[in-house]
């Protein structure tokens, strides 16, 4: 049994909320560079240059990326063999808490979502947490802005709607997105399970390192056709035209009930700022 102080989670989460909303990880960056050399639109092809620009200055002064600096969203691995030495929830909470406010960060968190009163630390956070082997705890952060999580939907096909559906689901959702959630978008798909366990799986997509694709060939080849389709949509980087509306599709694949096929999207704008350690 390995045991975990919570200020060594608290510790890392406030950094991990400064490190991600001031340097985007490198696998996005390499993806807008790329898209920036494929596209073929001359206004598309400044907008890339530009937010490659805005990135490098977010690094260089340590100043957010985005001033939408999310929700604080998390999935949390759990070795079987970890002792928490105390509330696991309250010491990630806490970390966020710490890391807004030490980042000057903007809070974006009510505490009501009707009454609107703000919480002013960004808390609570959303959190997953999942059981696993060995004696690890995996923390991935992601802070989600709600330009493009405002995009996000989800529908309760029939199996008879096959991939065909599947698939004019997901370019529909792209389509009525337009220019809202600042594309070039990553685009994460949960196919299966019930609606909760769809969209919670189409967040989990976005966390995948743009580049790789599903382990499942099926869906890495559904992954492939629905990133071309989306890329002739023509809305292009923020919406002004060009060949780059996404940079990935990523798909994610749960078991079903034999009388249902839930699927979401769940939208990302061209700052997908992922982060994960291992403590």
């Amino acid at each position: 049994m390995r045991i975990i102080e919570t200020d060594i989670i608290v510790g890392q989460v406030s950094e991990m909320c400064k490190k991600i909303n001031f340097e985007l990880s490198e696998d996005v960056v390499n993806a807008i560079k790329r898209a920036e050399i494929k596209e073929q639109s001359d206004i598309g092809k400044s907008i890339l240059n530009s937010l490659v620009e805005n990135i490098d200055i977010a690094k260089e002064k340590q100043v957010p990326i985005c001033q939408d600096t999310g929700l604080a969203v998390f999935f949390v691995e759990i070795g079987e063999q970890v002792f928490i030495d105390g509330n696991l929830t309250d010491a990630i909470n806490e970390g966020v808490r710490r890391g807004y406010k030490e980042g000057f960060l903007r809070a974006s968190v009510v505490s009501d979502p009707l009454l609107r009163e703000n919480t002013g630390d960004n808390t609570p956070a959303v959190i997953h947490y999942s059981f696993v082997k060995g004696e690890n705890l995996k923390i991935k952060f992601a802070p989600k802005g709600f330009g493009s999580e405002n995009m996000s939907r989800i529908v309760m096909l029939k199996p008879s709607d096959g991939v065909e559906g599947v698939k004019d689901f997901v370019i529909e959702t792209v389509e009525l997105a337009g220019s809202n959630p600042c594309p070039p978008i990553i685009v994460g798909v949960g196919i299966g399970g019930t609606m909760d366990k769809a969209a919670e799986i189409s967040k989990l997509a976005l966390f995948r390192e743009l580049g790789k694709t599903s382990p499942i060939e099926h869906i890495s080849d559904l992954e492939v056709e629905l990133l071309e389709k989306i890329n002739n949509l023509g809305i292009g980087p923020q919406g002004l035209g060009g060949t780059t509306t996404a940079l990935a599709v990523n798909v994610e694949v749960f078991p079903t009930h034999i009388a249902g096929l839930p699927v979401a999207v769940n939208i990302n704008c061209h700052a997908a700022r992922h982060i994960e350690i291992t403590i």
